[in-house]
């Protein structure tokens, strides 16, 4: 895929997928064409949307289940209970404000590293009467969705010619990786005002854009997650059957436009992150997406943020660099890039500022590797 120097043309619009390539794929995991059919599908839908539908995956509903049903029953404790597992440091319980730059969203959540020891830790606040019950529930589900996203990651390796396909998932198996599990419980309108008494913490349904404007998203819209690409490497979502997701995608005249995502219990919405378009020196998208929360039904959603050790080297992989393509992107850490990214806004597009040039000390060659 060759990137475009070019901005496409903003309109904050909503469509609903169209029947064409600009709508949103649908992967069929389990191969029937062969893996080489899978994996040059998985590294087109990557590389054209950064995101896709996967169905057939391999993920047993059981685990799902259970999750959902165990954070089903911490939502519904009362505000003071829920506020011991907060707030938010990033992790833990948070309630309507999202980050430390002031966005904020028509939601509460947990956010969890997903490493046993760090479950544990959590679960103490969250499952009060069994911690280990939660914590059983939790890595139970987490080991089977890091599977999943290993065999995504692995996929993509083969299909963008990797000379070795691992090298995505070698990141996010590392004993150190930073993977967070984040559960987003978007309540109906006539609930939001349950979650917390701030009276500073009232939302408008507005939202900012990558360029600072600040638009109207949709006549009546709730805003339940701000417009953001996801930082990590990659990210697999699964959610109730309430329709609010929707990413933003350039229509056939070039304009971005905001498609709205059918919703699947089924199935794994999977996006491409920060991360990979660095590594991948943009030939893969890192897609801009948002939630729209529903007025009438509660909206539950289970996100497993595949991401390197703090220490890990991001630096754009050789086989992605051609005289025609140069490097685009400087070296950097994931901590570092992890900082960045808490000091901006929501909307911000951070990976710009790691383009190469924008750092006065960077010096990238061509074979310069992790």
């Amino acid at each position: 895929m060759v990137v475009p120097t070019t901005t496409p043309v903003r309109q904050d619009t909503v469509a609903p997928p169209p029947p064409s390539s600009g709508g949103i794929p649908t992967v069929d995991m389990s191969a029937p064409g062969g893996r080489g059919a899978l994996s040059r599908q998985v590294a087109r839908a990557c590389a054209e949307q950064g995101f896709f539908r996967a169905v057939n995956h391999g993920v047993p509903p059981a685990p799902g289940a259970r999750l959902d049903a165990a954070t089903a029953a911490f939502f519904a404790l009362p505000p003071r209970d829920k506020q011991r597992a907060g707030p938010p440091s990033p992790l833990g319980y948070g309630c309507r404000s999202i980050g430390f730059s002031g966005d904020a969203g028509e939601l509460e959540y947990l956010l969890l590293h997903a490493n046993p020891a760090a479950v544990a830790y959590g679960a103490r606040s969250i499952d009060t009467d069994d911690p280990s019950r939660f914590s059983s529930v939790v890595n139970e589900y987490v080991g089977a969705v890091r599977q999943l996203a290993c065999e995504i990651l692995d996929l993509l390796g083969e299909g963008i010619g990797l000379k070795d396909p691992r090298s995505f998932s070698k990141l996010i198996t590392d004993a150190d990786s930073d993977s967070l599990l984040r559960i987003n419980h978007y309540p109906t309108a006539c609930t939001i005002h349950k979650l917390d008494h701030d009276c500073q913490c009232k939302m408008k349904s507005i939202v900012r854009t990558k360029n600072g404007n600040v638009v109207n998203p949709s006549a009546g819209a709730r805003i339940g997650f701000g417009e953001h690409s996801d930082p990590q490497i990659i990210s697999l979502l699964r959610a109730n059957d309430v329709n609010g997701l929707q990413v933003l995608l350039p229509n056939s005249d070039g304009k971005e436009v905001w498609i709205k995502v059918p919703a699947d219990p089924s199935a794994f919405f999977v996006n491409v992150g920060d991360l990979l378009q660095a590594l991948t020196n943009g030939k893969l998208v890192s897609v801009r997406h948002r939630v729209i929360a529903s007025t009438c039904r509660p909206r539950l959603s289970t996100i497993y943020f595949a991401a390197p050790p703090l220490h890990a080297r991001i630096s754009t992989l050789p086989e992605t660099i051609t005289a025609g393509s140069p490097c685009r992107y400087r070296p950097f850490t994931w901590a570092e890039y992890k900082k960045t990214m808490y000091s901006l806004r929501l909307s911000h597009s951070r990976l710009d500022l790691f383009h190469v040039g924008n750092d006065d000390n960077s010096n990238v060659s061509k074979g310069e590797q992790e």
